[in-house]
Protein backbone atom coordinates (compact mmCIF):
# COMPACT_ATOMS: atom_id res chain seq x y z
CA UNK A 1 0.00 0.00 0.00
CA UNK A 2 1.53 3.40 -1.00
CA UNK A 3 2.30 5.70 1.90
CA UNK A 4 -0.60 8.25 2.58
CA UNK A 5 2.36 10.77 3.59
CA UNK A 6 3.27 10.56 0.24
CA UNK A 7 -0.18 11.08 -1.05
CA UNK A 8 -0.78 14.02 1.38
CA UNK A 9 1.97 16.05 -0.24
CA UNK A 10 -0.37 15.81 -3.51
CA UNK A 11 -3.10 18.28 -2.32
CA UNK A 12 -3.06 21.56 -4.12
CA UNK A 13 -3.92 25.04 -2.75
CA UNK A 14 -7.86 25.95 -2.16
CA UNK A 15 -8.35 22.43 -0.88
CA UNK A 16 -8.50 20.41 -3.80
CA UNK A 17 -7.29 16.97 -3.77
CA UNK A 18 -5.47 15.36 -6.23
CA UNK A 19 -7.08 12.50 -8.73
CA UNK A 20 -4.72 9.90 -6.71
CA UNK A 21 -5.91 11.07 -3.47
CA UNK A 22 -9.07 10.76 -4.65
CA UNK A 23 -8.41 7.15 -5.84
CA UNK A 24 -6.76 6.70 -2.07
CA UNK A 25 -10.02 7.49 -0.60
CA UNK A 26 -12.35 5.55 -2.92
CA UNK A 27 -10.12 2.39 -2.11
CA UNK A 28 -10.09 3.37 1.42
CA UNK A 29 -14.57 3.31 1.25
CA UNK A 30 -14.73 0.26 -0.61
CA UNK A 31 -11.92 -1.87 1.16
CA UNK A 32 -13.99 -4.58 3.27
CA UNK A 33 -12.19 -3.77 6.65
CA UNK A 34 -13.48 -0.13 5.97
CA UNK A 35 -17.25 -1.61 5.25
CA UNK A 36 -16.87 -3.76 8.48
CA UNK A 37 -16.22 -0.45 10.69
CA UNK A 38 -18.39 1.69 9.17
CA UNK A 39 -21.07 -1.07 10.19
CA UNK A 40 -20.35 -0.97 13.73
CA UNK A 41 -20.08 2.82 13.55
CA UNK A 42 -22.55 4.52 11.17
CA UNK A 43 -21.19 7.91 11.84
CA UNK A 44 -18.04 6.72 9.91
CA UNK A 45 -19.75 8.37 6.77
CA UNK A 46 -17.29 9.52 3.81
CA UNK A 47 -16.80 13.13 5.16
CA UNK A 48 -15.68 11.50 8.55
CA UNK A 49 -12.84 9.28 6.79
CA UNK A 50 -12.14 12.09 4.71
CA UNK A 51 -11.73 14.06 7.83
CA UNK A 52 -9.58 11.32 9.34
CA UNK A 53 -7.79 9.71 6.53
CA UNK A 54 -4.87 9.39 7.41
CA UNK A 55 -6.16 7.49 11.25
CA UNK A 56 -8.29 5.40 9.12
CA UNK A 57 -5.67 4.49 6.24
CA UNK A 58 -3.00 3.55 9.22
CA UNK A 59 -5.35 1.53 10.77
CA UNK A 60 -6.06 -0.39 7.37
CA UNK A 61 -2.58 -0.89 6.36
CA UNK A 62 -1.35 -2.21 9.79
CA UNK A 63 -4.43 -5.11 9.59
CA UNK A 64 -2.86 -6.10 6.58
CA UNK A 65 0.57 -6.24 7.61
CA UNK A 66 -0.49 -7.85 10.93
CA UNK A 67 -2.52 -10.29 8.52
CA UNK A 68 0.91 -11.50 7.11
CA UNK A 69 2.96 -11.01 10.27
CA UNK A 70 6.84 -11.86 9.24
CA UNK A 71 7.48 -12.18 12.94
CA UNK A 72 7.96 -10.16 15.82
CA UNK A 73 11.65 -9.04 15.36
CA UNK A 74 10.47 -7.89 11.76
CA UNK A 75 7.55 -6.51 12.20
CA UNK A 76 7.00 -3.42 9.64
CA UNK A 77 4.42 -1.26 12.11
CA UNK A 78 5.46 1.75 12.91
CA UNK A 79 5.66 1.02 16.42
CA UNK A 80 6.84 -2.93 16.86
CA UNK A 81 4.00 -5.01 18.10
CA UNK A 82 1.30 -2.61 18.01
CA UNK A 83 -1.60 -2.02 15.65
CA UNK A 84 -3.65 0.82 15.16
CA UNK A 85 -7.59 0.13 16.62
CA UNK A 86 -9.87 2.96 16.05
CA UNK A 87 -13.32 3.88 18.15
CA UNK A 88 -15.68 6.23 18.60
CA UNK A 89 -15.90 8.79 21.31
CA UNK A 90 -18.42 11.72 22.91
CA UNK A 91 -22.03 11.30 21.08
CA UNK A 92 -24.90 11.78 23.06
CA UNK A 93 -25.75 14.88 22.10
CA UNK A 94 -22.13 16.06 21.50
CA UNK A 95 -19.92 15.02 18.34
CA UNK A 96 -18.53 12.02 17.96
CA UNK A 97 -14.73 11.26 17.12
CA UNK A 98 -12.63 8.99 15.58
CA UNK A 99 -9.87 8.31 17.96
CA UNK A 100 -6.85 5.54 17.25
CA UNK A 101 -4.82 4.27 19.88
CA UNK A 102 -1.87 1.22 19.63
CA UNK A 103 -2.23 -1.97 20.97
CA UNK A 104 -0.17 -4.92 21.59
CA UNK A 105 -0.20 -7.60 19.43
CA UNK A 106 -0.69 -11.38 20.66
CA UNK A 107 2.87 -11.72 19.80
CA UNK A 108 4.54 -8.99 22.18
CA UNK A 109 2.24 -9.70 24.89
CA UNK A 110 3.19 -13.21 24.87
CA UNK A 111 7.09 -11.78 24.62
CA UNK A 112 6.48 -9.67 27.35
CA UNK A 113 5.13 -12.14 29.20
CA UNK A 114 8.19 -14.66 28.94
CA UNK A 115 10.13 -12.17 30.03
CA UNK A 116 8.47 -11.92 33.16
CA UNK A 117 8.89 -15.33 33.30
CA UNK A 118 12.48 -15.83 33.13
CA UNK A 119 13.07 -12.78 35.23
CA UNK A 120 11.61 -14.80 37.99
CA UNK A 121 14.17 -17.10 37.34
CA UNK A 122 18.06 -17.17 37.73
CA UNK A 123 20.86 -19.47 36.85
CA UNK A 124 24.52 -19.36 38.53
CA UNK A 125 27.22 -20.75 36.47
CA UNK A 126 25.53 -22.94 34.39
CA UNK A 127 24.04 -22.69 30.88
CA UNK A 128 20.29 -21.59 30.83
CA UNK A 129 19.25 -22.50 27.58
CA UNK A 130 16.84 -24.89 29.71
CA UNK A 131 15.15 -22.08 31.78
CA UNK A 132 14.87 -19.98 28.41
CA UNK A 133 13.25 -22.56 26.35
CA UNK A 134 9.36 -23.57 27.59
CA UNK A 135 8.66 -27.20 26.96
CA UNK A 136 4.60 -29.17 26.91
CA UNK A 137 4.61 -31.80 30.01
CA UNK A 138 3.69 -34.39 26.75
CA UNK A 139 7.45 -33.54 25.97
CA UNK A 140 8.84 -33.62 28.79
CA UNK A 141 7.42 -37.18 29.00
CA UNK A 142 7.89 -38.84 25.74
CA UNK A 143 11.97 -37.93 25.56
CA UNK A 144 12.97 -40.36 27.69
CA UNK A 145 9.82 -42.93 29.02
CA UNK A 146 12.53 -44.57 31.01
CA UNK A 147 12.42 -41.88 33.10
CA UNK A 148 8.87 -41.16 33.06
CA UNK A 149 7.92 -42.25 36.68
CA UNK A 150 10.27 -39.37 38.15
CA UNK A 151 8.45 -36.77 35.34
CA UNK A 152 5.29 -38.09 36.85
CA UNK A 153 6.30 -37.44 40.30
CA UNK A 154 7.70 -33.49 38.97
CA UNK A 155 4.14 -32.96 37.32
CA UNK A 156 2.84 -33.50 40.47
CA UNK A 157 4.56 -31.46 42.48
CA UNK A 158 4.19 -28.38 40.24
CA UNK A 159 0.38 -29.31 40.13
CA UNK A 160 0.54 -29.22 43.90
CA UNK A 161 2.27 -26.31 44.47
CA UNK A 162 0.01 -24.42 41.97
CA UNK A 163 -2.94 -25.67 43.65
CA UNK A 164 -1.93 -24.93 47.55
CA UNK A 165 1.20 -22.89 47.40
CA UNK A 166 4.79 -23.56 48.25
CA UNK A 167 5.83 -26.68 49.88
CA UNK A 168 7.83 -27.37 52.67
CA UNK A 169 9.49 -29.86 51.37
CA UNK A 170 11.34 -30.08 47.83
CA UNK A 171 12.73 -32.98 45.90
CA UNK A 172 16.25 -34.85 45.74
CA UNK A 173 16.79 -36.44 42.46
CA UNK A 174 18.98 -38.92 42.19
CA UNK A 175 20.65 -40.77 38.84
CA UNK A 176 23.12 -41.80 36.75
CA UNK A 177 25.20 -39.21 34.38
CA UNK A 178 23.17 -37.51 31.83
CA UNK A 179 19.62 -39.08 32.54
CA UNK A 180 18.19 -35.20 32.54
CA UNK A 181 17.99 -34.44 36.22
CA UNK A 182 18.86 -30.66 35.66
CA UNK A 183 16.67 -30.68 33.04
CA UNK A 184 13.79 -31.79 34.90
CA UNK A 185 14.70 -29.20 37.56
CA UNK A 186 14.80 -26.26 34.61
CA UNK A 187 11.40 -27.19 33.74
CA UNK A 188 9.64 -27.46 36.99
CA UNK A 189 11.41 -23.76 37.70
CA UNK A 190 10.01 -22.54 34.36
CA UNK A 191 6.69 -24.21 34.80
CA UNK A 192 6.00 -22.76 39.15
CA UNK A 193 7.57 -19.08 37.44
CA UNK A 194 4.47 -18.81 35.47
CA UNK A 195 2.60 -19.29 38.42
CA UNK A 196 4.76 -16.13 39.74
CA UNK A 197 7.52 -18.25 42.17
CA UNK A 198 11.17 -17.12 42.20
CA UNK A 199 13.59 -19.13 41.39
CA UNK A 200 17.44 -20.07 41.10
CA UNK A 201 19.25 -22.83 40.04
CA UNK A 202 23.38 -23.32 41.13
CA UNK A 203 25.94 -25.64 39.97
CA UNK A 204 27.42 -26.63 42.67
CA UNK A 205 30.88 -27.30 41.82
CA UNK A 206 31.55 -23.69 40.47
CA UNK A 207 29.60 -21.97 43.23
CA UNK A 208 31.81 -23.45 45.71
CA UNK A 209 34.90 -22.73 43.77
CA UNK A 210 33.71 -19.31 43.42
CA UNK A 211 32.77 -18.87 47.22
CA UNK A 212 36.69 -19.08 48.12
CA UNK A 213 36.81 -15.64 46.38
CA UNK A 214 34.22 -14.43 48.01
CA UNK A 215 36.24 -14.53 51.11
CA UNK A 216 37.54 -11.33 50.41
CA UNK A 217 33.95 -10.01 48.97
CA UNK A 218 32.05 -10.24 52.16
CA UNK A 219 29.68 -7.85 50.66
CA UNK A 220 28.81 -10.10 47.74
CA UNK A 221 28.80 -13.39 49.86
CA UNK A 222 26.05 -12.01 52.04
CA UNK A 223 24.22 -10.87 49.55
CA UNK A 224 24.85 -14.73 47.43
CA UNK A 225 23.98 -16.09 51.17
CA UNK A 226 20.68 -13.88 51.57
CA UNK A 227 19.55 -14.16 47.65
CA UNK A 228 19.47 -18.31 48.21
CA UNK A 229 17.63 -18.09 51.11
CA UNK A 230 14.80 -15.90 49.77
CA UNK A 231 14.12 -17.17 46.70
CA UNK A 232 10.48 -19.27 46.70
CA UNK A 233 12.88 -22.49 44.51
CA UNK A 234 16.11 -23.02 45.52
CA UNK A 235 18.12 -25.87 43.15
CA UNK A 236 21.56 -27.37 43.52
CA UNK A 237 22.72 -28.90 40.76
CA UNK A 238 24.87 -31.53 40.65
CA UNK A 239 25.49 -31.67 44.77
CA UNK A 240 28.23 -34.12 45.91
CA UNK A 241 30.53 -33.15 42.95
CA UNK A 242 31.62 -30.11 44.44
CA UNK A 243 35.06 -29.90 45.98
CA UNK A 244 34.00 -29.37 49.72
CA UNK A 245 35.90 -27.72 52.56
CA UNK A 246 34.52 -27.19 55.66
CA UNK A 247 33.73 -23.67 55.56
CA UNK A 248 31.42 -23.56 52.62
CA UNK A 249 30.11 -26.81 54.47
CA UNK A 250 29.84 -25.43 57.73
CA UNK A 251 29.20 -21.34 57.26
CA UNK A 252 27.51 -21.36 53.69
CA UNK A 253 25.68 -24.47 53.21
CA UNK A 254 24.57 -24.84 56.94
CA UNK A 255 22.95 -21.10 57.28
CA UNK A 256 21.55 -21.13 54.38
CA UNK A 257 19.60 -24.70 54.62
CA UNK A 258 18.98 -24.03 58.12
CA UNK A 259 16.93 -20.70 57.17
CA UNK A 260 14.97 -22.61 54.90
CA UNK A 261 14.03 -25.61 56.25
CA UNK A 262 10.63 -25.44 57.31
CA UNK A 263 10.16 -22.08 54.94
CA UNK A 264 10.69 -23.04 51.60
CA UNK A 265 11.58 -25.98 49.80
CA UNK A 266 14.82 -26.61 48.67
CA UNK A 267 15.65 -29.20 45.86
CA UNK A 268 18.89 -31.12 44.68
CA UNK A 269 20.19 -32.70 41.63
CA UNK A 270 23.02 -35.43 42.29
CA UNK A 271 24.73 -38.77 41.25
CA UNK A 272 24.87 -39.68 44.75
CA UNK A 273 21.72 -41.29 47.21
CA UNK A 274 20.96 -39.66 50.10
CA UNK A 275 23.74 -42.04 51.99
CA UNK A 276 26.32 -41.51 49.60
CA UNK A 277 25.92 -37.60 50.06
CA UNK A 278 26.36 -37.73 53.55
CA UNK A 279 29.56 -39.46 53.24
CA UNK A 280 30.51 -36.70 50.93
CA UNK A 281 29.76 -34.29 53.40
CA UNK A 282 31.40 -35.96 56.02
CA UNK A 283 34.91 -35.45 54.56
CA UNK A 284 36.97 -33.11 53.78
CA UNK A 285 40.50 -32.61 52.31
CA UNK A 286 41.22 -30.31 54.95
CA UNK A 287 40.24 -31.70 58.51
CA UNK A 288 39.32 -35.52 56.89
CA UNK A 289 36.13 -37.52 58.58
CA UNK A 290 33.79 -35.63 60.28
CA UNK A 291 30.91 -37.23 60.56
CA UNK A 292 28.76 -35.68 62.82
CA UNK A 293 29.13 -32.09 60.94
CA UNK A 294 27.62 -34.48 57.70
CA UNK A 295 25.11 -35.38 59.61
CA UNK A 296 24.53 -32.15 60.87
CA UNK A 297 24.33 -30.77 57.64
CA UNK A 298 22.11 -33.73 56.52
CA UNK A 299 19.44 -33.27 59.39
CA UNK A 300 18.77 -30.19 57.10
CA UNK A 301 18.08 -32.05 53.93
CA UNK A 302 17.14 -35.37 54.37
CA UNK A 303 13.59 -34.46 56.27
CA UNK A 304 12.66 -31.47 53.87
CA UNK A 305 12.77 -33.80 50.19
CA UNK A 306 11.42 -36.57 48.97
CA UNK A 307 13.84 -38.75 46.79
CA UNK A 308 12.72 -39.38 42.82
CA UNK A 309 15.43 -41.76 41.20
CA UNK A 310 15.89 -40.86 37.43
CA UNK A 311 16.67 -43.37 35.52
CA UNK A 312 16.88 -43.43 31.44
CA UNK A 313 20.00 -43.00 28.89
CA UNK A 314 22.63 -41.00 29.14
CA UNK A 315 21.91 -38.17 27.02
CA UNK A 316 25.57 -36.79 27.32
CA UNK A 317 26.56 -40.21 25.70
CA UNK A 318 24.29 -40.44 23.29
CA UNK A 319 24.83 -36.96 21.49
CA UNK A 320 29.23 -37.84 21.68
CA UNK A 321 28.14 -41.29 19.95
CA UNK A 322 25.96 -38.96 17.64
CA UNK A 323 28.81 -36.80 16.95
CA UNK A 324 31.54 -39.81 16.00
Amino acid sequence: MESLSDLLKQWRGGGAISERTEKKVAELMADPLVAKLRMKHPELDEHAIRLNLNRVYQYVKEYRQCSACPGLDRCPNDLEGHYTLLSFEGGAGGPAQLVDRKVACKKLLARRNEERIRSRIRSFYMDDRALRQGYSADEILTADLKRSEAVGRILRYIDKTKAEGLQQEGLYLAGHFGTGKTFLMCYMLHELAKAGYSGIIVYMPEFVEDLKSMLNEPGRLRETVELMKQTDLLVFDDIGAENLNPWVRDHVLGPILNYRMERKPTFYTSNYDLDALERHFSFTNRDGDELHKGQRLMDRIRPFVEPVTVNGENKRWRKDRTAD
